[in-house]
């Protein structure tokens, strides 16, 4: 009943195009549902449904979490519109969402909110309308939600449903999260399982051979990639999240990395 087209794999070969192209730009949840709350401070919104009744069609992705499940994100999740998505940079946020109730009352289930996290992207549909079906056509703001997260605030037979919603802290168990991927010479770096503001601002990587920070690029979702040669060497990230806070992760990595791992660290922001 929504609109199910969501990006979901993006493969390494693109990647590697797209890091070129950055490159010379020098390109810089557990959720849970609760009381309703007041509507100070809350934005207005729509919000549809994909994934069927497990979500098990949510997994993937634009922000290239994959199995959002192993993850630890669930089906608190949502694809949002190109005036939320920001590119990738919106990817980890979290948002208290509730059905407007007095603009749809028939629809709306009274007096609960749900907090979900942006894994996705809803693309524009330019040959429907804006107001009927291209619901995620620029410039609305839209959730596409995993429907076991929107059937806690609304009516399955609606479809759609006018909400309100405002940015929230994440909270998250553990630590942040680093799973390398790539080749020699182009090394993509997921960023996973980030509290408080959930996004990560910019990155750098430090190997063990050396004193200076490399800083990498978004090269899309929350992946970030660096091109130089790293293999061999233990590695380590600092990281600024979109609320300017900045951690070192000091020799997250071993020397004996490979690629397709992942590096659980004990930090986390806060």
């Amino acid at each position: 009943m929504a609109p199910a087209r969501v990006f979901a794999v993006v493969l390494l070969a693109v990647g590697w195009a797209l890091a070129a192209a950055a490159d010379a730009q020098n390109a810089t949840t557990s959720a849970s549902s609760s009381s309703a709350p007041a509507t100070t401070g809350l934005l207005k919104a729509h919000a549809t449904f994909y994934g069927g009744a497990d979500g098990s069609g949510t997994m993937g992705g634009a922000c290239g979490y994959g199995n959002l499940y192993s993850q630890g994100y669930g089906t608190r999740t949502a694809a949002l519109s190109t005036a939320l998505f920001n590119d990738g940079a919106s990817c980890g946020q979290c948002y208290k969402i509730a059905c407007d109730s007095k603009a749809a009352p028939t629809w709306c289930k009274s007096g609960v909110t749900v907090t979900i996290t942006a894994t996705n992207f809803c693309p524009p549909n330019w040959e429907l309308p804006s107001d009927n079906g291209g619901w995620c056509n620029p410039p609305r703001p839209h959730f596409d939600m995993a429907q076991p997260a929107w059937e806690k605030i609304g009516i399955y037979r609606a479809g759609i449903i006018p909400v309100l919603y405002q940015r929230v802290p994440c909270m998250r168990r553990g630590g942040v999260r680093f799973t390398i991927n790539g080749l020699d010479y182009f090394n993509l770096v997921l960023v996973t399982n980030v509290a408080a503001s959930g996004s990560i601002k910019s990155m750098e990587v430090k190997s063990s051979d050396s004193t200076d920070w490399m800083p990498m690029v978004r090269n899309w979702g929350a992946n970030w990639h660096s091109q130089a040669h790293l293999t061999g060497k233990m590695l380590s990230f600092r990281v600024t999240n979109s609320d300017g806070q900045t951690l070192e992760f000091k020799n997250i990595v071993p020397s004996n990395w490979k690629f397709g791992s992942t590096f659980a660290s004990n930090l986390q922001f806060k």
